[in-house]
């Protein structure tokens, strides 16, 4: 090694050195600021069209019963912003956080969540635009396109600089960020994403003069039409958020994949959130960030008593699926609306309830009572099918829930996709028989009782999968069976009525399932078509959710 060399290695190890204590002595200031409680903690928020909150709508706030009011301004909660392209939309120095255009951001349930939990002021900064890259419109060092970045870095200190003229005391305590489906379409920008967003937060960061600048990176969701039809360039560039989160102690990966989306046309499917898409998409940026100072919302649902006696026979229910069997518009506070239904929201301590949400997103912490535990106050059909076992079997029954609201048939197969990231085989598999396992460790005898599978609702809107979804789920079915050692394991399949629309109304999936049940003795088709609530394509609100429930149960019942 030449002298020239060594000097260059020593220089950069200095150089890394420095940068290293300045982290360090930034967090330990961090640290000792987050016990103020009077500074202003400001937010950065900025992205593309799932940022701006397209195609969503503040009067359909009131519809979500636990974002109710979100449509309303916070006047606590400074806001500046310039949102949009060609007609950008901008505030007018700071203003009270409310909706743009009636257009709903997750900057409004953000906000909301961390003021339930932190004391001290806080302010959010938004720049975004739809249809925007990070290999140009965002990039640093050689924008193009809108050249957000120099825009946004100009409208942030501006911002900045009306504080210091209000002499307020502020520090910027994050950067949310929410981007990526247009770059996934470009193959240079594709493969240059990981290197890219590096470099966009170190640019930020030295540009800010924040060298302990928090960023919070947020998933492109995969229920979306470009979830389905791009699965390997969205997971390219799923790979590369991860990629640059796991390498940077100061940057989060946020899971959306599993939450909400706008409700379509005929066919249902859709690219954006939507307006409870984007009130999920701010908790759970809110909850990153509450998680840092370790005020992550939780609460306990502890089986306090367990419920069988040792010895006994417990019949457990294992149900599975996808956005309605998780429950994706089925709320807590709507069961008082429906008569006699109020009680399904109290947690059943004589039911031991187990279950893994999201695709891992939440997962309870071993058996809980059977209750309400989605992530925003939601449920599926497990209350109602407990209930409804409970009121006419002497059974002691368990359930275990596996859901993934935003995956489809062929995650569940046991080949999966090109995108094995979202291969639910495996995790479900073991979930299924670590259940069985954790019953009988507790001294139960253990039957499985079932597997209760509500079709892929998406599946049904799009040739390509509703094509092969039968077919995947009849090996998902053979394979579990083969796997568990179970031959005879039961199969109920519910199924919604399909999409009926010119694309697909050719594949008939209804008699592809009843081909499929007439030819197995132990699977058995649920024609789930007569439910109420279902006023939009593809999704289940709060009281087809209980009737779907109900239908479960009483099919089984009939069937023993």
């Amino acid at each position: 090694m030449n002298a020239l060399t060594s000097a260059r290695r020593f220089s950069h190890c200095l150089a890394w050195l420095f940068v290293a204590a300045s982290i360090v002595a930034s967090l330990a200031g961090v640290a000792r600021a987050q016990q103020d409680d009077t500074t202003l903690r400001v937010f950065i928020f900025a992205g593309q069209s799932n940022m701006v909150g397209s195609d969503s709508r503040a009067s359909d706030v009131k519809l979500y019963a636990p974002f109710a009011g979100l449509e309303e301004p916070q006047p606590d909660v400074k806001f500046s912003y310039c949102i949009g392209r060609e007609e950008k939309r901008k505030s007018d120095g700071w203003v009270a956080l409310a909706p743009v255009d009636a257009v709903v951001g997750p900057e409004l349930s953000f906000a909301r969540r961390v003021s339930e939990h932190v004391k001290a002021p806080i302010a959010i900064v938004k720049v975004a635009a739809g249809g925007t890259t990070l290999g140009g419109d965002w990039n640093p060092d050689e924008p193009s396109g809108f050249k957000l970045y120099p825009l946004a870095l100009d409208w942030i200190r501006n911002a900045l600089a009306d504080l210091d003229r209000r002499k307020l005391s502020y520090r910027i305590e994050g950067f949310v960020w929410h981007q990526g489906e247009n770059d996934m379409f470009q193959k240079e920008y594709r493969a240059a994403y990981a290197r890219n967003l590096a470099n966009f937060m170190a640019s930020w960061r030295r540009d800010l003069k924040t060298p302990a600048l928090r960023f919070y990176v947020g998933e492109l969701c995969t229920k979306t039409i470009w979830g389905m039809d791009h699965r390997a360039e969205m997971n390219a560039i799923g790979l590369a958020q991860r990629e640059v989160t796991d390498a940077d102690p100061l940057a989060d990966f946020v899971p959306t994949a599993h939450i909400a989306i706008e409700i379509g046309g005929d066919g249902g499917l859709h690219y954006h959130y939507g307006t409870l898409g984007q009130l999920e998409h701010g908790v759970h940026h809110a909850d990153a960030y509450l998680r840092t100072l370790g005020k992550e919302p939780k609460s306990a649902r502890p089986l306090a008593t367990w419920p069988y006696p040792k010895g006994g026979r417990v019949q457990l229910f294992v149900l599975a699926g996808h956005r309605n069997m998780e429950g994706e518009r089925a709320f807590v506070e709507d069961l008082g609306q429906l008569k006699g239904k109020g009680a399904l929201a109290k947690d059943n301590a004589r039911i031991a309830f187990r279950y893994s949400l999201g695709g891992g997103f939440k997962v309870s912490d071993g058996w809980e009572p059977l209750g309400p535990a989605g992530c925003y106050d939601t449920f599926g059909p497990e209350l109602s099918f407990g209930a409804a076992l409970a009121r006419k079997s002497k059974d002691d029954i368990a359930i275990a829930k596996f859901t993934h609201s935003g995956s489809q048939v062929v995650d569940w197969s046991p080949a999966g996709s090109e995108t094995p990231s979202r291969n639910l085989y495996p995790a479900f598999l073991e979930f299924v028989r670590s259940s069985m396992q954790d019953l009988a460790a507790r001294g139960q005898e253990v039957e499985l009782a079932g597997i209760f599978y509500h079709l892929g609702e998406n599946d049904m809107s799009f040739a390509p999968y509703r094509r092969k979804a039968i077919e995947q789920l009849s090996t998902l079915v053979d394979a579990s069976r083969r796997d568990l050692a179970l031959p005879h394991l039961r199969w109920f399949v519910s199924q919604q009525p399909p999409t009926d629309t010119e694309g697909v109304r050719s594949i008939d999936v209804t008699a592809q399932l009843a081909q499929l049940a007439a030819a197995d003795p132990h699977f058995l088709h649920i024609r789930a078509f007569e439910l109420p609530g279902m006023e939009s394509p593809l999704v289940i609100t709060t009281p087809g959710i209980v009737a779907l429930g109900e239908l479960l149960a009483t099919s089984y019942l009939k069937s023993r």
